[in-house]
């Protein structure tokens, strides 16, 4: 096992800081995703607004220790490849906000969250073989984004003048 970096607990508060910084980002895009949501045609299935703020946040916290339990084992050197991966995700996630919410562009959110999908089972591949523990602590987060996937989908298809 590689040796562990120094300075666990700044990096810990580095993690967080990142992923919490992409939420922040996310609700900037969504400052009128309350009422945008709300105004949609929905299925039967869609949970209410008020469920995604504290998903997401457990959601965000999970993957930041998830992150830094792989960035422990040898560090940015030693996991160069499953935390660039891990980064190219998060980028993704946080778009998915802008093109929905901001931009409502219903077809380029599905596609960016089919590629977050596809990216995210590359880094739970990737954490898999650092830290076990870290891949099971991202499930989670695979399961609510293929169920943001699938409403994703529903949402666009029940209103293409809204989401073009």
């Amino acid at each position: 096992m590689p040796r562990r970096p120094k300075h666990q607990l700044p990096a810990l508060l580095g993690w967080l800081l990142l992923c919490f910084a992409v939420a922040a980002l996310g609700a900037v895009a969504s400052v009128s995703a309350g009422r945008f949501y709300a105004s949609l045609d929905q299925p039967d299935w869609a949970p209410p607004g008020s469920v995604f703020g504290p998903v997401w946040s457990v959601l965000y916290a999970l993957m930041a220790l998830a992150a830094w339990r792989v960035w422990r084992c040898g560090g940015w050197r030693a996991q160069s490849t499953a935390l660039s991966v891990f980064l190219l995700q998060l980028a993704l996630n946080g778009l998915w906000s802008w093109l929905f919410f901001a931009w409502h562009l219903g077809a380029l959110a599905l596609l960016d969250i089919v590629v977050l999908g596809l990216a995210l089972l590359v880094t739970i591949a990737l954490f898999w073989r650092a830290d076990r523990l870290a891949a099971l602590m991202l499930l989670p987060y695979l399961a609510w984004i293929s169920f943001a996937g699938a409403l994703n989908w529903a949402v666009w298809q029940a209103n293409p003048a809204v989401l073009g």
